[in-house]
C-alpha cells in the first residue's frame, strides 16, 4: 500500500524539480598513491569493473538523480579523461541546460596558477556559476565507488533551510586518521571539523564509530560565491573546502550532516546497506573490484533501474573456447567485458577489460586484468594487477614468489602484485599465440 503523502511533502517536491541545479565535478586529482595505474592518466579516468572508469560513478549518479547541467573540472594528466568524456558523455540533447563539460584550469587565479585546492579549482569557474545562477551548486569528488540518489540529499538540504550540506558516512573510530571526520550535535547540525585525527570526535550515541566526510557538498549558491570569494583573498588559506572554508562557518551558517547511509537507490533491496568505497590506494582499489564481482555484490552493477553509464563500444561478446578435459575455455564467478576471448583458460574471481586473451592452460585467479592484456599459455597469475597492453608470455608465474617479483614488478603491503603495461614481460605488440 503507498503511503499517503502530506500536502507540505507534496508542496516540497514540487518546488525541489522547480529547482535550477548545477553540478561541479572535481576531477583533477593527480591520484599519486594509486601510482602505476595513474601513470598516465588522472584518478577518475582509472578503469574499474571492465569496462567503466571511476568518473563514471559520480557522472551516473547525477544523470540518475534528474542533473543534467554538470562541468567537470580537469587538471592533471586529462587526456585520458577527455577522450573518456567525449565517447561516452556527450549529449544530443536540444535542451541549452542540458551538457557535461569538461573545464581544464582557467588560470583565473592572481597568480594564473592551476587548481590549488578544491575551493581554488571553484573560484577558477565562478564565472559559470554566476552566469548560469543555479538555485544550489552540487560539487562533489569524482574518486569514489558509490552509488547515490542525489535528490535525496537535496531534499534534506531544502528541508534542513541549510546553506552548506556536506554528505558523511559512519566508519570504525580506528580509521579516523585517514579522513575529514565531522562533529555533529543531536539534529546533525554540523558543529566542528577534524582533519585526520586519532582523537577525532564520535557519533552521537556510538563512541565506536565517527562521521567521515565523504567530499560531497551542497551549497546555496549566493553563500558559495561568497566564501571562495573571501578565500581567494586570504594568503593564509590551502583554499580547501574542508579544510579552511567549512571550518570557519562553524557557528555562522546553517550546516547540516547528510548521512549517506539513509540513501536508498531504486532497484536495491531496501534494507540494502548504501555501499561507498574511497579507492585511494591499490590496495583499497583491488578490494573494491573484488567486492563487485562478488556472487552477492554489495555494490550490484545489474541494477537496470539505476545503469552505471558509461563509453558505448562496438565490442563483440566475450567467447570462451575450447572443451577438452586439459584445455577448456571457462571464467568462474568472474566478470569479463566485450571482446574477451578464453582459449582453453581458466579464469576464476577476477574482472577482466576489454579484449583481453587468455591462452590454452593459463590460470588467472583472484586478479584485475585491464583491456587488450594477453596472457600466454600455461601462465599462472593471481592477486595480480595488469596494466593496459601488457603482454604476459608463457609459463609466466606472477604472485606465488612476491620476493620474486618485487624485483620486476609493484607489489603492495598486502601482496597484491601491479604490472605496469609499459614493462610487461614481453614487448608491446608481440602476441603470444
Amino acid at each position: 500500500m503507498q503511503e499517503r503523502q502530506s500536502p507540505t511533502d507534496a508542496n516540497r517536491r514540487n518546488s525541489l524539480m522547480q529547482l535550477k541545479i548545477m553540478g561541479l565535478i572535481l576531477a583533477g586529482g593527480k591520484g599519486t598513491r594509486l601510482f602505476p595505474l595513474t601513470k598516465e592518466r588522472a584518478k577518475p579516468a582509472v578503469p574499474f569493473g571492465g569496462k567503466y572508469r571511476i568518473v563514471d560513478f559520480v557522472l551516473s549518479n547525477f544523470i540518475n538523480s534528474g542533473i543534467f547541467s554538470i562541468y567537470v573540472l580537469i587538471q592533471f594528466r586529462s587526456q585520458s579523461l577527455l577522450q573518456h568524456l567525449r565517447d561516452g558523455w556527450q549529449f544530443g540533447g536540444l535542451l541549452q541546460e542540458q551538457f557535461i563539460i569538461p573545464v581544464p584550469a582557467q588560470m583565473r587565479s592572481p597568480g594564473e596558477t592551476w587548481y590549488s585546492g578544491t575551493a581554488d579549482a571553484v573560484a577558477q569557474n565562478c564565472n559559470l556559476i554566476e552566469q548560469s545562477r543555479p538555485d544550489l551548486v552540487v560539487l562533489f569528488g569524482a574518486d569514489h565507488i558509490y552509488r547515490m540518489d542525489i535528490r535525496q540529499m537535496i531534499e534534506f538540504h531544502s528541508r534542513k533551510n541549510a546553506g552548506v550540506t556536506v554528505a558523511v558516512i559512519p566508519v570504525d573510530k580506528k580509521y579516523a586518521k585517514e579522513f575529514g571526520v565531522i562533529e555533529v550535535d543531536e539534529e546533525g547540525r554540523i558543529i566542528g571539523f577534524v582533519e585526520k585525527r586519532e582523537d577525532a570526535p564520535t557519533m552521537p550515541g556510538d563512541p565506536t564509530k565517527v562521521l567521515a566526510s565523504m567530499g560531497n557538498y551542497i551549497f546555496s549558491t549566493d553563500l558559495l560565491l561568497k566564501m571562495v570569494y573571501d578565500d581567494v583573498k586570504n594568503p593564509n588559506s590551502s583554499h580547501d573546502f574542508g579544510k579552511d572554508i567549512l571550518p570557519n562557518l562553524v557557528g555562522k551558517v546553517e550546516m547540516f550532516a547528510y548521512d549517506f547511509q539513509t540513501n536508498r537507490i531504486a532497484g536495491d533491496p531496501p534494507d540494502r546497506v548504501p555501499y561507498w568505497r574511497d579507492v585511494g590506494t591499490l590496495d583499497a582499489y583491488y578490494e573494491a573490484s573484488m567486492d563487485v564481482r562478488a556472487i552477492d555484490p554489495p555494490l550490484n552493477l545489474y541494477n537496470r533501474q539505476w545503469p552505471l553509464r558509461t563509453s558505448g563500444y562496438s565490442d563483440p561478446p566475450a567467447k570462451f573456447a575450447f572443451d577438452e578435459d586439459d584445455r577448456r575455455g571457462q571464467a568462474i564467478d568472474s566478470m569479463l567485458s566485450g571482446g574477451c576471448i578464453v582459449s582453453g583458460g581458466v579464469v576464476k574471481r577476477s574482472v577482466l577489460g576489454r579484449w583481453v586473451r587468455v591462452h590454452s592452460g593459463a590460470l588467472v585467479e583472484d586478479s584485475v586484468i585491464f583491456d587488450n592484456v594477453d596472457i600466454g599459455r600455461r601462465a599462472r597469475i593471481r592477486r595480480a594487477i595488469i596494466e593496459k597492453n601488457a603482454r604476459i608470455p608463457p609459463d609466466a608465474v606472477i604472485g606465488y614468489d612476491l620476493e620474486e617479483d618485487r624485483k620486476k614488478y609493484h607489489v603492495t603491503e598486502s601482496g597484491i602484485v601491479v604490472i605496469d603495461g609499459t614493462r610487461s614481460p614481453v614487448p608491446l605488440g608481440h602476441i603470444t599465440v
